[in-house]
């Protein structure tokens, strides 16, 4: 038996008690390690306070793992239970939809165990989840790649007066062009987009684009470490947002679409203050 199970976006404690039971009953526990991260990130002591809470060892699967070398972990799930850990919900990444589908064509019994996500978690910000259009991830630019194909989709989702919800970029593990070139692998060091990069890059493509689907003064929300206790979010124009110290990742950002006043009242609370704002462009904070 192949077991996917959410682990929620805070940390340890957020696993269902479902999850739980499954985690303890399989011979061996894998920790996807990609497409998030928990609070207390995976460092050895994030891994130790997972191995303490299920009582047995936690492999960590990269994306190399997961990508290129999925036949050991269904090779363990054909003969045993196995654990596949994700964080946030299971099919919050189309790789964990790809396991399950190789999983199943291999006659391996899959179960899953649901868990939040960012994507139900951002309605903490008031804006209605049925209010969102396509969410669209926003990849670190390069010198040489600033792709851009994100631009339509908020363009639509705005032309329909719907939110969007922006998904920032996470690079972990991953090859140096340099490495590939030699055919020796070496990895960059992990980097986790933050807001404030989010909206430089998205204010690029609208002055290259020149399309008017979003400026500096429309509004969005920043939210940081969403479902943790330091979770931060904050409302604010795309310039004032620019302003705000979000802290420590993971980031995501929403674009305000068309808005109900509930919606409104709500967004209120995480108001950036205008005084914040001024000390910010001069510099005092």
């Amino acid at each position: 038996m192949l077991y996917i199970v959410g682990l929620g976006l805070g940390d340890e404690k957020d696993i269902t008690l479902r999850g739980l039971e499954a985690v303890k009953k399989c011979d061996q526990i894998f920790i996807e390690a990609y497409t998030s991260l928990l609070s207390f990130g995976l460092s050895s002591d994030g891994l130790s306070t997972l191995e303490n809470l299920y009582g047995k060892p936690v492999t960590l699967a990269d994306r190399e793992t997961v990508e290129e070398k999925a036949d050991q972990i269904l090779s363990a799930a054909a003969a045993s239970d196995v654990a596949f850990l994700v964080v946030g919900d299971p099919f919050g990444a189309t790789t964990h939809t790809d396991l399950v589908v190789r999983a199943k064509k291999l006659g391996i019994d899959v179960k899953v165990v649901h868990n939040a996500s960012v994507m139900n978690a951002v309605g903490i910000c008031g804006l209605q989840l049925y209010h969102y259009g396509e969410t669209v991830s926003i990849p670190f630019f390069t010198e040489t790649w600033r792709p851009d194909s994100f631009y339509e989709k908020i363009q639509k989702n705005r032309g329909l007066g719907l939110h969007t919800l922006c998904l920032l970029d996470i690079r972990v593990k991953e090859p140096t062009l340099e490495s590939l070139c030699r055919g020796r692998k070496q990895y960059e060091p992990p980097r986790y987009m933050s807001i404030n990069t989010a909206l430089e890059q998205l204010l690029e493509v609208e002055d290259n684009r020149g399309e008017s689907a979003y400026d500096e003064n429309t509004m969005c929300v920043g939210l940081a470490r969403l479902g943790s206790e330091d979770q931060k979010i904050v409302s604010g124009t795309m310039k004032e947002l620019q302003s705000v110290d979000f802290g420590a990742p993971l980031h995501c950002l929403v674009i305000v679409g068309k808005t109900h006043p509930v919606e409104e009242e709500m967004l209120d609370f995480y108001r950036l203050k205008k005084q914040n704002v001024e000390e910010n462009d001069h510099g005092t904070v």
